[in-house]
C-alpha cells in the first residue's frame, strides 16, 4: 500500500509538459496560423487548462482578439504592479469591454511583502530586478497557479533577446505558448487594420513596449522594440520571461 501511495505522489507532482512536450507541439503546428493553432487548442487538449497573460500593452489586442473569437470566456490574467501607465489600465478596460471578455483576472503585489521590501516605492530605482520580482513574478506565480499551460504575446521581432523565440516552450511544468513569435510588426499592423482594434494611447508618443511607469521611455528610431524598457539599467526582461538564443531547448 505504501508503494502504491508513492507512485500516486510521483504521478500527482510530475510536470505537466517537458521540454520533449513543447518539441513535439512546436513540430506539429508548424506552419499552422496562430488563429486555427489556438482554436484547437483552446477547444481541445487544453480546454479548461489554459490562461492568457496580458499587459495590455501596444501589441495586446492581437492575441487577445484571438483568444476571444474562440472562447470569450478563456481567464485572462493581468498583473496590476501598481506602477502602471493610468493610460494602460484605461485601455484594459475599454479593450475588454471591446472584445467581450468575461474572465478577467487583475492580481497584485502582496501588499505585506510590499510593506517589508518597498515600503517608499522607489525599490524601481536602485534594484529593478527586486522590484519586478515582487511587483510582476510573485503576482504572477499565484495568477498561474491553477493552470497547465499559459499563452504569451511574444513575438520574435521585439529585441534580439527574443530573435529564436519558439511557439511553445516548457516553462516550470507549464506549457508557455507563444502564438505570435514569427510575427512581424507588418502583420500586426495588418491585424489591427482588418479586425479595427483600438491602439493604445501611449503607442502614438513612440512608447513600442509598455510596461511600468518609472521603467519605460519612447523608442528611438531604428532602436529595438523593447529599447525603452529599462533603459540604461542593463535589463531586458522582467523574469516572467528569459531570454531565448539559438541554443534554448526550441
Amino acid at each position: 500500500m505504501a508503494e502504491a501511495a508513492r507512485t500516486i505522489d510521483a504521478i500527482d507532482t510530475a510536470p505537466a509538459f517537458t521540454p520533449a512536450d513543447a518539441a513535439r507541439m512546436q513540430a506539429r503546428f508548424a506552419g499552422v496560423p496562430a488563429p486555427a493553432m489556438l482554436a484547437e487548442l483552446l477547444t481541445g487538449e487544453l480546454a479548461g487548462r489554459v490562461a492568457a497573460v496580458s499587459s495590455f500593452g501596444a501589441e495586446s489586442a492581437v492575441l487577445l482578439h484571438m483568444v476571444a473569437a474562440v472562447d470569450p470566456g478563456i481567464p485572462v490574467l493581468f498583473t496590476n504592479t501598481q506602477k502602471m501607465f493610468g493610460e494602460t489600465l484605461a485601455y484594459r478596460d475599454m479593450l475588454v469591454e471591446h472584445l467581450g471578455l468575461t474572465a478577467l483576472r487583475v492580481f497584485r503585489p502582496d501588499p505585506h511583502l510590499l510593506a517589508i521590501k518597498d515600503r517608499e516605492g522607489i525599490r524601481h530605482g536602485y534594484d529593478p530586478d527586486g522590484c519586478c520580482d515582487l511587483r510582476k513574478v510573485e503576482p504572477l506565480a499565484r495568477a498561474l497557479a491553477p493552470f497547465d499551460a499559459w499563452i504569451s504575446g511574444r513575438k520574435g521581432f521585439q529585441a534580439g533577446t527574443r530573435a529564436a523565440l519558439p511557439r511553445f516552450e516548457a516553462d516550470g511544468g507549464r506549457l508557455k505558448i507563444n502564438p505570435l513569435a514569427d510575427w512581424a510588426k507588418a502583420d500586426l499592423d495588418a491585424y489591427f487594420a482588418t479586425h479595427a482594434l483600438p491602439r493604445h494611447p501611449l503607442e502614438a508618443q513612440g512608447y513600442l513596449s509598455i510596461g511600468c511607469a518609472p521603467c519605460t521611455s519612447p523608442v528611438k528610431p531604428g532602436e529595438d522594440a523593447r529599447a525603452g524598457r529599462w533603459r540604461g539599467m542593463g535589463k531586458v526582461e522582467c523574469g516572467i520571461h528569459q531570454p531565448v538564443s539559438e541554443l534554448s531547448p526550441r
